[in-house]
């Protein structure tokens, strides 16, 4: 009966937005990262790379800001309790920062900022190929699936349960987003435009399958992660009148790791659609300058192969 009661239950809306909680790991990642960050631009206008006020806002306001809104706000106080509130934390936190952090183009910012090895280490790492693999179009949403996929396993429970977990869940699921999102945003020097165009094309198909987990979460009757009911929170307390019964709650979670997923899928179609004109453009500006005779040259070339 008593679960039953809170079968349907929500928070509020005042309730959803007025719940903070401070959460020192976070903090100290933003801050690492406003520091780095803001020290990139002063060094890159040293060098003569002027530095749009837009690209800096959008880093701070949009990404560092969704990173504390997400992990201070109520997804991050009620991840340990609510199986909702962990599995909307970890999407927004690999789809959401990652491409909010991307509008300030701090990858651009680091080929600008740096010289010598360290820019050379950073070349290094980009043709890396960890880095080129994640940062695949059609590799990426594969890595999704399989991780959203634990979701529906045993290793859900621990997950969101272990605080260990959670410090490696706070660091390593926006690099992992960067990773992802950054070369596709980025990153154009590698691909050619016929490239990208096959990435668009597959990852369009393979992009809707990180719907599957949530779909799964929303229709199985059976809570999936094993984990015990429980009768207080984390810190102790009664738990609130809003409180989902733990079926509810997997319902839900499965609710908005569908629709996170699926809207997902634009920004980075539209990364990969920003990307393509942009390979194409300076395809096309090469040709340009070529001469008549390298440009024959290069046209008998084509039709020989």
């Amino acid at each position: 009966m008593f679960w039953h009661e809170r079968s349907e239950a929500t928070p509020s809306i005042p309730q959803f937005l007025g719940t903070w909680s401070f959460d020192p790991v976070a903090a100290g990642a933003i801050v690492v990262a406003a520091v780095l960050y803001g020290y990139g631009v002063v060094v890159a206008r040293r060098h003569g790379h002027p530095w749009r006020l837009w690209h800096t806002l959008a880093f701070y306001l949009l990404g560092l800001g969704s990173f504390a809104w997400i992990q201070f706000g109520f997804l991050g106080t009620w991840s340990h309790d609510l199986r909702w509130a962990f599995t909307t934390r970890v999407a927004f936190l690999l789809f959401l920062t990652p491409m909010l952090m991307a509008l300030g183009a701090p990858l651009t910012l680091a080929r600008a900022a740096l010289t010598g090895r360290a820019l050379a280490a950073l070349e290094a790492l980009m043709r890396s190929l960890p880095v080129r693999l994640m940062g695949n179009a059609i590799f990426a949403p594969l890595l999704a699936l399989a991780g959203f996929s634990l979701f529906l396993t045993h290793l859900a429970a621990p997950l969101r349960l272990d605080e260990g977990w959670a410090v490696a869940i706070t660091l390593l699921v926006p690099l992992g987003g960067l990773l992802m999102t950054l070369p596709i945003a980025e990153d154009t020097r590698s691909r050619t435009s016929l490239f990208i165009m096959y990435e668009f094309l597959l990852s369009l198909v393979e992009l809707m399958m990180d719907a599957i987990p949530g779909i799964f979460l929303r229709l199985h009757d059976s809570v999936l992660d094993g984990a015990a009911a429980i009768t207080h929170t984390a810190w102790g307390a009664p738990l609130p009148a809003w409180f989902p019964s733990p079926l509810h709650d997997q319902h839900l979670s499965g609710d908005f790791l569908w629709f996170i997923a699926e809207i997902a899928d634009l920004p980075v179609l539209i990364a990969l659609f920003t990307r393509w004109t942009h390979v194409d453009r300076r395809d096309a500006k090469q040709v340009d300058e070529l001469s008549d005779e390298e440009y024959e040259a290069a046209v008998r070339a084509h039709l020989g192969r």
